[in-house]
């Protein structure tokens, strides 16, 4: 249960005065339905009213606050003229200049004589100071109305600046003092102000330095989320560390038969990650990994080798690929190197239907099949296993904490292991994977070739046709990925079908076209044609993105190249990183080139290490962006920015893990404070999920 002290913060916004239904529904939009989430909305600049000079010391353009004596009105003859108002400050005059006025509001506002503190921007007009629509009027005697630094926050169509104003300052009266849960010597160390102090702060801003990620409010409210994030996926981690699992220790015939007819040496890092995920699999508990590898690392040979623990003791193992063109593609590479050591495999796809999946299923059931490949169809409820004892999971990197659990329950007592070619920031693996044991293949097998990539115009167009004609003479094959227009697939399609048919008319019959708009069938099948040679160029969107393998396709043109994000694009040129030819990339950019776009694309041409694309991608663009969770139901952070506050990251995984190791159940004064913070930054679900686990 929540504590009751955090009640008020939970509360519905419609319990702040002011706020309607319809306002309701705009600020949900804007920042959530709680009065947390007003508290969570943080400010992106502010004004300062602070100017108050003599009004003969102003200057044009800038904000001025000051008391003036109202001297007459300039009532308009004709409604196009403006309503204006005269008002000195005993040093000069100042023009009020009302273009909209409501009936007699501006006279009740501005009575002859009254005395008024006004604040707004003064403009010189033909020598003369004055001020359109003052942003604030209060009475001289009421100073204390007037705002001298108004925060300026990320607003939505009807919601005003004023208005959210107005509902944050009640926000932050409702903050109770909450019991210290960060470490006292550490808060002072760090010059850290409490954390109802650093709520204050932030949306009380005196400078522009205030507002900074690095400045102690914003640092002190940051490392609370942090904590909370690794705190609760350090508890998960625990949890998961003590559930029985079985071990899956064997003599390894099996895996010595496979290095046997390997065509091929394992790399070093691939014998120290298996050593890694045998080291778990053995054990009693069960295992929770992630195995991190890039492209053509050899991450299936890996996932076969170990998959051969369960089968020698007698249990079934499973993979699961994304789509069924990687399911096949998986399915080829296995089943050819286990019918040379009498491992029985089978792949289950969507398109297995009738008498032959019934007849698959029920060697399935009866043990007759040790290694089941397969997309998601693995896990509807008609697909019982005899003895699941290992699952794996290829390129799902976006499935969320609750799934992964979900997907080990098909088994008795399952280990699993998530894979992906995507390399993803340190940062990135510890708030996301936190719950996780983590792997890394951090080297490519000998013999693959580097791949040149090209930046240039796409003035430069026709350049790059005539070079591919070459090209594709000599009987290599290439892609063409057409650009990503988030808001509209059709233009994305069109763009596709454009591209398509202009190079149809120079490349004939041997140009095929796949886009996410066809069905799977329709894909599976140009796929296939590509692959056999029968096409020499495929012309994609980008769902060409993960894991297709065509060895011979050693080509590959991305069109409008500055759309795409570091990391996608680094997946594309992996697509021409399957045989052992030098590949050639070609990233064609449209003008203007931001210079967030060209730095992007100078990493691609000056490096191929994906770990290192990746951290580069999360200073770019954030980590929502690089693991396509924006969609994808991860997360993101309220208050921190992991390309600021990394380092702040790495603290909070030490101190979780510190703070379980003295304290695992948290019970003592600190421990407490804690579980209001896991309230607080409602990882209490995440706890729960597990628990039950």
């Amino acid at each position: 249960m929540r504590p009751s002290i955090l009640y008020p913060l939970f509360a519905p916004l419609e319990t702040l005065s002011g706020i309607g239904k319809r306002y309701c529904v705009l600020m949900n939009n804007l920042c959530g339905d709680k009065v947390i989430d007003l508290l969570w909305h943080l400010p992106s600049g502010f004004i300062d009213r602070r100017c108050n000079v003599p009004l003969s010391q102003t200057l044009d353009g800038k904000i001025w606050t000051g008391k003036v004596k109202v001297i007459e009105h300039a009532v308009p003859k004709t409604k196009k003229q403006p309503y204006r108002i005269a008002v000195e400050d005993g040093t000069d005059q100042l023009i009020l200049v009302f273009f909209k006025v409501f009936g007699d509001s501006v006279t009740k506002q501005f009575p002859v004589g009254a005395e008024k503190i006004i604040s707004g921007k003064i403009e010189i007009f033909n020598g003369q100071l004055q001020m359109s629509h003052p942003d604030y009027v209060v009475d001289a005697f009421k100073p204390e109305q007037m705002p001298l630094i108004e925060t300026v926050y990320p607003l939505t169509a009807g919601v005003t600046n004023k208005m959210l104003n107005k509902q944050i300052f009640q926000a932050l009266a409702r903050v109770p003092e909450l019991p210290e849960w960060q470490d006292e010597r550490y808060l002072a160390q760090q010059k850290w102000p409490s954390f109802k102090g650093a709520l204050q702060m932030v949306h009380h801003p005196q400078n522009f330095a205030d507002i900074e990620p690095n400045a102690p409010a914003r640092q002190r409210l940051a490392y609370d989320e942090l904590l909370a994030n690794q705190l609760s996926l350090a508890i998960v981690r625990e949890r998961l560390k003590k559930q029985k699992g079985r071990s899956l220790a064997n003599a390894g015939k099996l895996k010595e038969k496979l290095l046997s007819v390997l065509p091929f040496a394992l790399t070093d890092a691939q014998k120290r990650v298996i050593a890694e995920i045998e080291s778990d699999l053995f054990g009693e508990y069960r295992m929770s990994r992630l195995l991190q590898g890039d492209v053509g690392s050899g991450k299936t040979i890996v996932a076969l080798m170990t998959m051969l623990n369960a089968v020698e003791c007698g249990c079934q193992a499973a993979i699961m690929a994304p789509t069924e063109i990687l399911a096949e593609q998986h399915a080829e590479t296995i089943s050819e190197l286990c019918d040379k050591i009498g491992v029985k495999t089978a792949l289950l796809t969507g398109n297995v239907k009738g008498k032959s999946r019934k007849l698959l299923l029920e060697e399935l059931a009866a043990g007759n099949i040790d290694i089941l490949i397969g997309t998601h169809a693995l896990f509807t409820e008609d697909v019982a296993f005899k003895d699941l004892a290992y699952v794996i999971v290829d390129e799902q990197h976006r499935f969320g904490v609750k799934q992964r659990l979900n997907l080990s329950q098909k088994g008795n007592l399952c280990d699993v292991l998530v894979m992906t070619a995507t390399p993803i920031p340190r940062t990135l693996v510890l708030t996301q994977f936190g719950d996780m044991e983590y792997s890394k293949i951090d080297e490519l097998p000998a013999g693959r070739k580097p791949i040149a990539t090209t930046v240039m115009p796409l003035s430069k167009i026709h350049n790059v046709v005539e070079a591919l004609q070459r090209k594709l003479n000599t009987g290599t094959q290439a892609y063409w990925v057409c650009p990503l227009v988030e808001e509209s697939e059709k233009i994305d399609l069109s763009a596709a079908t454009e591209r398509y048919e202009s190079l149809r008319k120079i490349f004939g019959d041997a140009v095929g076209l796949i886009h996410g708009k066809m069905k799977e069938s329709e894909k599976d099948a140009i796929m296939e044609k590509f692959k056999q040679g029968m096409l020499k160029l495929l012309v994609s969107t980008t769902v060409i993105e993960v894991g297709v393998n065509v060895p011979n396709a050693t080509i590959m043109i991305v069109e409008h190249a500055e759309r795409f994000g570091l990391a996608q694009l680094h997946q594309l040129r992996g697509r021409i990183k399957r045989g052992f030819e030098a590949g050639s990339c070609i990233l064609m950019y449209g003008y203007p080139l931001s210079e967030v776009s060209r730095s992007r694309l100078n990493t691609l041409k000056s490096t191929e290490d994906g770990f290192l694309i990746a951290e580069e991608d999360l200073k770019l663009r954030g980590g929502g962006e690089v693991l396509g969770t924006r969609q994808s139901g991860f997360s993101n952070f309220r208050v921190a920015d992991l390309s600021v506050h990394g380092d702040l990251l790495l603290t909070a995984s030490k101190d979780a893990a510190l703070i379980l190791r003295q304290d695992q159940n948290l019970q003592s004064p600190r421990g407490q404070a804690l579980r209001t913070l896991l309230y607080l930054f409602e990882q209490d679900e995440a706890i729960k999920t597990y628990n039950a686990g």
